[in-house]
């Protein structure tokens, strides 16, 4: 049975991207990408990747929106008065191919959380399972993944984010706001 809040925030995830692809109004536009980006790390979040749902939100709703707005207050309005874009039908149709053949895979992948799952039943996951308490003496295996055995990577993730506060604080240190 499917549950009701994945659907949803599938549903927003996809209502935001097309969003942010036809609207017109930069502002409403840069908004919907922050929407999209937020949802995406929530869905991170569902499918227990709550590092990759931290950066995501850290990053993509939070640092490149603030850069998307800093960019938009240093342009001009376009003229016209249409609230969406117009779109082209054949890139329409190709978008929609790609979309329906990336679906038809769905129903392929095994459930999250379950047991027939290939990380489930890796030779690895039994290891760290088996290792994580007494090599690292962390009591949460998850964290004793990602500070011990994937240490390079988790320090990795957090200079991305590191990197990224620190040039939005580079460009609102150089932002004249009157």
């Amino acid at each position: 049975m499917i549950e009701v809040v994945p659907v949803v925030l599938l549903g927003l995830v996809i209502a935001c991207a097309l969003a942010t692809a036809v609207l017109r109004d930069v502002l409403a536009a840069i908004i919907a990408f922050a929407a999209y980006s937020l949802g995406i790390a929530m869905i991170w979040v569902l499918l227990q990747a709550p590092d990759v749902g931290l950066t995501e939100a850290a990053v993509g709703a939070g640092v490149t929106t603030v850069l998307f707005l800093l960019t938009i207050a240093k342009t001009v309005r376009p003229p016209g008065d249409d609230i969406f874009e117009s779109v082209d039908p054949k890139g329409l149709v190709v978008a929609v191919l790609i979309v329906g053949v990336l679906a038809s895979t769905l129903g392929a992948l095994p459930p999250v959380g379950s047991a027939e799952t290939p990380v489930a039943q890796s030779q690895v996951t039994d290891y760290y399972l088996d290792n994580a308490y007494e090599q690292t003496h962390v009591k949460n295996a998850v964290t004793a993944v990602l500070a011990a055995y994937r240490g390079f990577d988790t320090m990795g993730e957090a200079v991305v984010v590191f990197a990224a506060g620190v040039g939005l604080l580079v460009v609102l240190g150089r932002e004249v706001f009157a």
